[in-house]
């Protein structure tokens, strides 16, 4: 039976199901463990991990009388919360996803590489080139103007030895996006985007064999992964005229609203506005992308997911901000509707964030594929509704990134 306890109720020999918090903020590279030994038990307590679900059935049962919680009632409630965010529909894109996927998606390559050269330039010892950083982000900012889930999604894209220069190029479009959706001005904006693209510039000076490593860190491997804001403020420092508002996105997208971040331990209004930002779209994209310890989660459980966790971590207006520049069910979300059908969401509704554009291709009532139908809920007369959201690894579609993106061969490339 799973029950979700406090991490001071712990024991050895409890098994743990998942941790109540982003898998970046503790050392293990696994989320579902026996936990069997003491040093292992003193690490979680000592991270930012404030809560963890337990299996009972698989190891040591909390006493009795301890507080436990319901996981149903516990996904019922964030459900709940986020759909209460429907009553405020996505601004309207400029131009259709389709029209602007083919443009994002190069882009996006265009922008890998420019990252991977500027991590090099930082690795090598030299500045970062500020003027091609502004150029690298005013290219996504264009995308992100015309339609922002096209870009969003192809850079969540990504495999364990892209991670890092993707998730820079993803971490802008997303922090573009949500400063769009904040009614930020346009200086502001670009400065958002700027600090997504170098939020993670410190890791040039991480070692890859610590960035990629597939096992547990080490403690002293995982405190030289927790110095990377600091040495990246460091090296953004160097650079003259840099931008403030990049280097205290730098320096503190790991701090929490309940003050058990890093490096500073910031609380609450002790944290800006962009560094509140900051932290919601690393964690977004940090979660939803395949990394060398594990599979990233379907984003709309992603979301689901940082919602239960938003009370100590996120910012509330931040976190609910980018629920509606995404949508509940994001694009390339699969997703159970009420018909028995299964699909995967291509855009969202102009109308409803709980009401997206899905492309339907599968019956779960003959188990077969079906002809592929686009079906927008949110148009009138429509009775059907998305009743579940699906794990991708449990059904295992290969072309799965083919159907939201239209685009051939996206879904092999992230598996290479």
């Amino acid at each position: 039976m799973l029950k979700r306890i406090h991490v001071d109720q712990l024991l050895v020999g409890m098994y743990i199901a998942e941790f109540c918090g982003s898998w970046m903020e503790h050392p293990f590279f696994r989320a579902n463990f026996l936990l069997a030994k003491t040093n292992d038990l003193e690490k979680i307590r000592s991270s930012s991990i404030r809560e963890v679900w337990i299996d009972s059935s698989r190891g040591l049962d909390v006493p009795a009388s301890a507080p436990t919680v319901d996981p149903k009632q516990v996904e019922s409630e964030v459900d709940a919360r986020l759909k209460k965010l429907d009553a405020v529909a996505p601004v309207a894109a400029r131009v259709s996803i389709e029209r602007e996927m083919q443009r994002a998606a190069q882009i996006v390559d265009q922008a890998k590489q420019a990252v991977i050269a500027m991590f090099h330039e930082v690795r090598m010892g030299n500045v970062v080139d500020a003027a091609g950083a502004h150029g690298l982000v005013e290219d996504i900012a264009e995308s992100v103007a015309r339609n922002p889930a096209a870009l969003i999604s192809i850079a969540r894209i990504k495999t364990a030895d892209d991670y890092t220069y993707l998730h820079s190029v993803a971490v802008c479009a997303l922090m573009i996006a949500l400063a769009r959706q904040l009614g930020l001005e346009q200086a502001r904006i670009s400065s958002a985007g700027l600090a997504g693209l170098l939020h993670d510039l410190g890791k040039a000076a991480v070692p890859a064999s610590i960035l990629n490593k597939p096992g547990s860190l080490t403690d002293a491997e995982f405190a030289v992964m927790r110095a990377h804001p600091s040495k990246g403020y460091d090296m953004l420092r160097r650079v003259d005229g840099m931008d403030g508002i990049a280097m205290d996105v730098c320096l503190h997208h790991h701090e929490k609203i309940d003050g058990s971040g890093y490096p500073k331990g910031l609380k609450a209004d002790e944290i800006s506005l962009l560094a509140k930002m900051g932290a919601v779209c690393d964690v977004y994209d940090a979660i939803t992308s395949n990394r060398a310890y594990r599979n990233g989660w379907d984003p709309a459980e992603a979301l689901r997911k940082m919602a239960e966790w938003a009370p100590g971590h996120f910012d509330a207006l931040v976190f609910q901000a980018l629920v509606k520049c995404l949508g509940i069910y994001p694009v390339g979300s699969l997703v159970a509707l009420k018909s028995g059908r299964i699909g995967v969401v291509v855009e969202q509704s102009e109308k409803s964030l709980t009401k997206p554009k899905v492309k339907l291709f599968f019956s779960t009532r003959s188990g077969l594929r079906i002809p592929a139908e686009i079906l927008d809920l949110s148009q009138p007369g429509i009775t059907e509704l998305i009743v579940a959201r699906e794990d991708p690894a449990k059904w295992r579609f290969p072309d799965l990134h083919e159907l939201w993106s239209g685009i051939e061969g996206l879904g092999r490339q992230a598996k290479r």
